[in-house]
C-alpha cells in the first residue's frame, strides 16, 4: 500500500483505491468474482475480469437481491436504507491498520441470514474498530442468496451446477484472500474464518467436502445451527422445479430463467417458499445448501468432527435463547399450536414424543424457543465439540447469556453480533438491544472482542484478562458463559 492521502493496493486483477477510516484503511466493494448475470446466473462464480487504471473502492457494493429479513423483528433494518440490491454483488470489503504493511492475522467474516438475507457490506459488520483494536485485517464477504444462490437447476439448465452457488461464492472469496490479502498487509497463512448462523453452517460445510480445506487455520462458529442438515440432491432438484413452476417455465424453457428480471426470480422465490412443505418448528430455509458429496457432505458435523476439522482450530458458541428470534408470544407461527404439535416435532427429531417432559408445562412460545434452541443449535454444537475432542483437536465453547433487562427476546439469535464488531451505533434500532445499559454494552464489547482477537491472533481465546477458558472435552464439558 502507498502512503498517499487515499490508500491504494495492487491486487492480482488491478489497483484499488480505498479510504481512510481513522487509523484504518478501508477498501470496499472489491470484486472477487465475475458478476453472476446473464449466462452466469445460477452458475458457479467465474473469474474476476482485470481492469485498467485504478478502481475506486470507497463504498461497499450492492447486497444480493433479497426479501425482507425474517429476523427484522429482532435485528431491525437500519443498514438496508443505505444499500442497493443487485446481482452484481460478489465483492469483499477489507479493513487494514494503516500504519505499515506488516503481515497481520486475517479475520474473514461470513454473514448469516438463513441464506436468504444479509450482506457483507452492511454497517452492522464494518470492520473498522475490530481491525484497529486487534491490529488485524478484517474481510467481509457478500455472496448470492435465496434461489439465485442456492436453487439446484443443473439437471435442466446447462452450467447451473449443483445448487451451491452461494457457497461456491464464499469459496472463491477465500481463494481471493489467499491470493491477494498480502497486498493489504495480511498474512495468507494466518487466516481465521468467522461465520454467524448460515455463515457458520457454510464454514463447517466447506470443511466437510474437499474444496474448502487449507484456506484457513481457524474458525469461529457463532450461533451454529448444526441441526439444519443440507438438502439431498433430490429434494433440492424438486425445489428447483417448484421455482421454475412459480416462474411459469417448463423444464424445456429453463434457460429463460436467466433472462428474466431479478425481481421476477425473487417473486417466484417467495411463492416457492410459501408452497414448499414445512414442518412445525423447522427454521430451515427453503433454499439452502445441497449435499452434493463434493463440496458439502450429507452430515457435515460427522464429517468434520471425525476428521478433527482437518486441524482447523475452532471457537464455537450459541446464545442462550436462540429460538426467541423466531418464536415470540403471539407469533402467527404458533397460531393454533397445541401439545400434540410439540409431540410430533419431538417424535420427528428424537424418535420420542416426550423427549423433554420438563418443558410440557411451558407456554407455546417458550416451549418452541427451548426446543429449537436445543435441536438446531446447542446439541449439534456440543456434538461437534465432542467429536473434535475425540479426534485430538478440542474446541472452545461458549454460551452468550446477556440480554437487556425485561427484553421479550432474551439472549436471542444474533445478539452477540454487535459486541463482536463493536459499532453499537450501527445497531441503535435493533429491538433485541432495546433498554440495554450503555455501560453493560461497553463492558461486554470489551470482553468479546478481547477473546475473538486473541483467537484470530493465536488460535486460542484465552488472554491475560481471561486465562481460565478451558477447551471442551468428553469428560470435562467446559462451556464458558459470556454475559
Amino acid at each position: 500500500m502507498t502512503g498517499d492521502r487515499r490508500p491504494e493496493a495492487r491486487t492480482a486483477h488491478g489497483v484499488v483505491r480505498g479510504v481512510r477510516q481513522g487509523a484504518v484503511s478501508a477498501f470496499l466493494g472489491v470484486p472477487y468474482a465475475a458478476p453472476p448475470v446473464g449466462p452466469l446466473r445460477f452458475a458457479p462464480p467465474g473469474p474476476v475480469v482485470p481492469w485498467r487504471g485504478v478502481r475506486d473502492a470507497a463504498a461497499p457494493g450492492p447486497v444480493a437481491p433479497q426479501p425482507p429479513s425474517r429476523l427484522e423483528q429482532v435485528m431491525g433494518d437500519g443498514p438496508f436504507a443505505h444499500v442497493t440490491q443487485d446481482e452484481d454483488c460478489l465483492t469483499v470489503d477489507v479493513w487494514t491498520p494503516a500504519a505499515d504493511d506488516a503481515a497481520r492475522p486475517v479475520l474473514v467474516f461470513l454473514h448469516g441470514g438463513g441464506f436468504s438475507s444479509g450482506g457483507g457490506g452492511l454497517s452492522w459488520y464494518a470492520g473498522t474498530g475490530l481491525a484497529a483494536r486487534g491490529d488485524i485485517v478484517v474481510v467481509t464477504v457478500t455472496y448470492r442468496l435465496g434461489a439465485l444462490g442456492f436453487a439446484r437447476l443443473g439437471d435442466v439448465l446447462p452450467g447451473a451446477g449443483s445448487g451451491n452457488q452461494g457457497l461456491l461464492d464464499q469459496l472463491q472469496a477465500l481463494r481471493w484472500v489467499r491470493d491477494n490479502i498480502a497486498a493489504f498487509g495480511g498474512d495468507p497463512e494466518r487466516v481465521t474464518v468467522a461465520g454467524q448462523s448460515a455463515g457458520a453452517v457454510s464454514i463447517v460445510s466447506l470443511l466437510s467436502g474437499t474444496e474448502g480445506r487449507g484456506l484457513f487455520r481457524g474458525a469461529i462458529l457463532q450461533s451454529y445451527p448444526g441441526g439444519m442438515l443440507p438438502q439431498t440432491p433430490e429434494a433440492a432438484a424438486a425445489q428447483g422445479a417448484l421455482l421454475l413452476d412459480c416462474l411459469g417455465l417448463p423444464a424445456a424453457r429453463a434457460a429463460d430463467a436467466r433472462t428474466l428480471p431479478a425481481a421476477a426470480v425473487l417473486a417466484a422465490q417467495g411463492e416457492a417458499v410459501r408452497r414448499a412443505p414445512h414442518d412445525f418448528l423447522d427454521v430451515t430455509p427453503a433454499f439452502q445448501l445441497v449435499a452434493d458429496g463434493r463440496v458439502v457432505a450429507p452430515d457435515p458435523v460427522a464429517a468434520v468432527g471425525a476428521a478433527g476439522a482437518h486441524g482447523v482450530r475452532m471457537l464455537i458458541g450459541t446464545t442462550r435463547d436462540e429460538g426467541a428470534a423466531f418464536f415470540t408470544p403471539g407469533s402467527p407461527l404458533l397460531a393454533g399450536v397445541g401439545p400434540a404439535d410439540f409431540a410430533r416435532a419431538s417424535e420427528r427429531w428424537y424418535g420420542d414424543p416426550d423427549r423433554f417432559p420438563e418443558w410440557a408445562h411451558l407456554a407455546p412460545a417458550e416451549r418452541a424457543v427451548r426446543m429449537t434452541t436445543e435441536h438446531f443449535f446447542r446439541a449439534p454444537s456440543e456434538r461437534l465439540a465432542a467429536l473434535l475432542a475425540d479426534a485430538g483437536n478440542p474446541a472452545w465453547l461458549y454460551r452468550f447469556d446477556y440480554a437487556p433487562d425485561g427484553s421479550p427476546f432474551g439472549a436471542c439469535h444474533c445478539l452477540e453480533l454487535p459486541f463482536v464488531f463493536g459499532d453499537l451505533d450501527a445497531w441503535s434500532d435493533a429491538p433485541m438491544l432495546r433498554g440495554a445499559d450503555p455501560k453493560d454494552l461497553d463492558t461486554l464489547t470489551d470482553r468479546v472482542q478481547r477473546a475473538w482477537i486473541a483467537f484470530v491472533r493465536d488460535g486460542d481465546p484465552r488472554h491475560p484478562e481471561a486465562p481460565d477458558w478451558d477447551p471442551y472435552g468428553r469428560e470435562r464439558r467446559e462451556v464458558t458463559v459470556i454475559g
